[in-house]
């Protein structure tokens, strides 16, 4: 067995512990045990010149190790002392910074603050752990602003059918308060680089939210700012709900599978073009690092821009039988830093199980595909097999999470995804333009309103259509399972089958 596939097993061992963490409680000082213990047989076996058993007992190792890392992380979240606050009906007084751009919707702004000091009894005590509070849309604050809180802290509750206190576990959120008494003590008060770097991102992104908006006008304006700025909590309920029907909600979130397909997308379309592979590569890199970057480096989409640029690297390189390990390691990678994400991050589980039907489903895809043309400027095939395979390998998690399929989805991606590329171009062009030279805004604005209008109307038509969708609620994860392992058995036979042919 080779270095590669030895390490690959042990990246592999590791992701097996963190899941296995989280369904399976095991006490700290028993794991360090089973560790120690562990680690004195590797040794024994590798002397004895038994290399296969030492190999073996190092696998467990990386199991333990896996169960050891998410333990650490759950350790964290116990000893955060400003828990010790939470649901107490009585209300406490923080100080802090805010750390992320504030969530602002129709009627309220969520901010995450994360907190320095807590006064009791006119003193000032040294505290650290963020808060999401809930508070009225105006005044509104920014990144970077030190404010006063006095309100309840509360434990994150779970609405029916969310983990939404483990979702905000993951970003290192234990508490929230609603509706609190605000008070800005100073503004952008953060003084390191990456603090007023960050900043400045944040109010270059607010210019070209008020370009966009100023060019475009609704449902247009708000499905290019979800796209564009990951704007997507100000668009209404109902649009979200005709998206969903229509499969294409995906397109309007800065997920990990959002930017994957634009990502391949963008790159075929490079390649259709005439560049050269490596080109093709560094080009669609620059622009995931400038769009990463202009909707404000949110986490998800630092991981889902990790995770899509190892696939890009292996169609680069043109060796897709490495792409799987180096998906691997990328995991291993992103997971070393938060495990909790593996079990409570839809989207990273979404921006991998992505890739992966793009690695293995796509090839067998686009030979069933023969019929459709390439195409001189767009791979059309090649779009739409990733695609699809994208979509195949993440709908059972999507029904498991969101409870509806939509039968219109092929179809509408086919028809939409193609555009996606042009319209992210096009409208970024028309804001940074309109901060500028408004009339070339507007001038650049009138393509990206008609693709968007061509969307709209795709959109309304067929999410109309009473066979558009269906509902399934309360899906088991046995079930899910049961899909995947479908899916793995139906991949593995095809590639066999091809591999033989083509022996």
């Amino acid at each position: 067995m080779t270095p590669s596939k030895l390490f690959l097993f042990l990246c592999l061992s590791f992701i097996f512990g963190i899941f296995l963490n989280s369904f399976f409680v095991l006490s700290p000082d028993k794991v360090m045990g089973i560790f120690v213990l562990l680690f004195f047989l590797v040794l024994f076996f590798t002397l004895l010149g038994k290399k296969n058993i030492a190999f073996f007992f190092l696998i467990i190792i990386c199991v333990i190790f896996g169960v050891f890392r998410s333990q650490i992380a759950e350790l964290k979240i116990s000893h955060n002392r400003l828990r010790n606050y939470n649901d107490l009906d009585e209300e406490i007084v923080l100080i802090g910074t805010v750390s992320k751009e504030p969530d602002v919707r129709k009627n309220q702004t969520k901010v995450e603050l994360s907190v320095q000091e807590i006064i009791t009894e006119n003193k000032g005590i040294p505290i650290s752990g963020k808060v999401l509070i809930t508070t009225n849309r105006f005044p509104q604050y920014d990144y970077g602003d030190k404010l006063k809180i006095k309100g309840v802290l509360q434990t994150p509750r779970n609405p029916e059918g969310f983990n939404w206190k483990g979702y905000l576990a993951k970003e290192g959120i234990y508490s929230v308060s609603y509706w609190p008494r605000v008070e800005l003590i100073k503004k952008h008060a953060t003084n390191d680089i990456f603090s007023k770097a960050y900043g400045g991102i944040l109010c270059f992104k607010e210019k070209l939210r008020q370009s966009i908006h100023h060019f475009l006008l609704p449902p247009q304006s708000l499905i290019a700012g979800a796209m564009i700025l990951g704007d997507k909590k100000q668009m209404p309920y109902e649009l979200k709900e005709k998206l969903n029907i229509a499969g294409v909600r995906h397109i309007t979130a800065i997920s990990g599978m959002h930017i994957t397909i634009i990502s391949v997308v963008l790159m075929q379309f490079l390649l259709g073009i005439g560049l050269w592979r490596s080109q093709a590569f560094y080009l669609t890199v620059l622009f995931l690092i400038l769009f990463i970057v202009m909707i404000g480096m949110p986490s998800s989409a630092l991981r889902a821009g990790i995770m899509t640029t190892t696939l890009l690297f292996s169609e680069k390189i043109g060796r897709k039988n490495y792409t799987f390990r180096a998906l691997i390691f990328a995991a291993v990678f992103i997971l070393l830093v938060n495990p909790l994400l593996l079990r409570f991050d839809i989207g990273f589980q979404l921006s991998f199980l992505a890739v992966i039907g793009i690695i293995y489903l796509s090839p067998l895809l686009k030979n069933l595909l023969k019929k459709i043309p390439e195409g001189r400027f767009f791979n059309l095939r090649s779009i739409i097999s990733m695609t699809l395979s994208a979509q195949i390998f993440t709908l059972p998690l999507l029904v498991y999470n969101f409870g509806r399929i939509s039968l219109v989805a092929p179809l509408v991606n086919i028809l939409i995804l193609p555009f996606i590329p042009f319209i992210i171009g096009l409208g970024f062009l028309s804001a940074l333009a309109g901060t500028i030279f408004p009339l070339l805004g507007q001038i650049l604005s009138w393509p990206c309103w008609l693709i968007l209008a061509y969307i709209v109307g795709i959109v309304e038509y067929l999410s109309r259509l009473s066979c558009s969708s269906i509902v399934m609620q309360d899906i088991s994860l046995f079930w899910v399972a049961l899909c995947y392992l479908f899916l793995v058995i139906v991949v593995w036979r095809k590639r066999r089958r091809t591999l033989l042919l083509n022996y």
